[in-house]
């Protein structure tokens, strides 16, 4: 059994957080035999609620669950951390700027950043969910200075998710038939969700999507569309932003940090752009395909792109460098 892994998760009164929360308790994300520290922090008024939800955890009656922390103060959230999970972010409230949520979420991450680097394990992996979930992983980055960069990265496993499942309905197989599906980019409707590379399995031959699908023009254009708006007609469908499944990502995400990923089969990851083959300018954080082995992650190198792709990814780099610019200003008055 050895040393509980320390965990935290942070928006833990939240609704992706309430979903999150039994999985990795129960083992899905650090395994069967491995015990676990939860630390879980909200704001202050989410105390009350954040008890229930300790209450919760503890009528699972789960085997591997040590100590549940929860708490609203970073310096005992942040605290010898082996992976931090960072989820609570200020939601974009209707009628904002996508400039005022930037400005509310620098300050978020500024401040979570320096607490990383102040109270953390220097070997930490950082997870940032919560959106803008790039530039705020960037800010968190750039705000714990003593953790390498390499150990930030954002979530876009969910985009992955999202375009492998469509691969799959469209050709009726299961979402395990298929691989190496690209996200590049920022996680918003400007991600490009890349299906050049992808492989499916079909009467146990593995064929290209393009191949497979026969129709390019839906491959184009229809499945890029849904991937990139999905999240959004999950809230015009439930009043509720997506949380069964984004917790299912973040599952993922952080199990093939922890585990690495499978051979033959790469993920998509945001993190740091600097070194990358690609084009990207560096000193972004942008989604690529990475592989993962003893927790490191690398680049998937050589992948040709056609003029389609660059195209597409020049235009969500170019989003995430706007983004950038306007949040290290704020940066310096945060």
């Amino acid at each position: 059994q050895g040393e509980p892994v320390r965990v935290l998760v942070t928006g833990a009164a939240g609704q992706i957080a309430y979903s999150l929360l039994y999985s990795i308790a129960k083992g899905d994300v650090f395994g069967k035999d491995q015990p676990l520290t939860l630390v879980l922090l909200d704001i202050t008024p989410m105390m009350t609620v954040l008890e229930g939800v300790v209450m919760e955890l503890q009528d699972c009656a789960l085997p591997l669950l040590r100590e549940v922390i929860p708490t609203d103060k970073e310096e005992v959230a942040f605290k010898d951390l082996d992976i931090a999970i960072l989820v609570g972010s200020m939601p974009r409230r209707e009628g904002m700027e996508r400039k005022d949520l930037l400005k509310a979420n620098v300050k978020i991450f500024k401040s979570q950043g320096a607490a990383l680097d102040k109270y953390a394990k220097k070997t930490v992996k950082v997870v940032v969910v919560g959106n803008p979930a790039n530039t705020n992983c960037l800010i968190a980055s750039k705000s714990a200075p003593s953790i390498p960069k390499e150990n930030f990265s954002c979530l876009t496993r969910l985009d992955h998710n999202r375009a492998k499942s469509q691969i799959a309905l469209k050709l009726g197989v299961t979402a395990n038939d298929v691989k190496n599906v690209i996200i590049w980019g920022n996680h918003s409707s400007t991600q490009y969700p890349d299906v050049n590379h992808a492989k499916v399995n079909v009467k146990g031959k593995e064929v290209g999507v393009y191949e497979a699908i026969k129709d390019d023009s839906w491959l184009k254009g229809d499945f890029i569309v849904t991937v990139q708006q999905r999240g959004a007609a999950v809230i015009k469908a439930r009043k509720l932003s997506s949380a069964m499944s984004a917790a299912k990502a973040i599952c993922d995400h952080v199990r093939d940090i922890w585990f690495g990923t499978p051979a033959g089969e790469f993920v998509s990851m945001g993190v740091i752009s600097d070194g990358n083959s690609y084009g990207v300018p560096e000193d972004l954080l942008y989604s690529f395909p990475v592989v993962i082995k003893d927790k490191t992650w690398k680049f998937v190198e050589g992948l040709p792109i056609n003029d389609f792709s660059r195209e597409k990814m020049d235009l969500t780099a170019k989003e995430l460098t706007e983004e950038k610019e306007t949040a290290v200003e704020f940066l310096s008055s945060a």
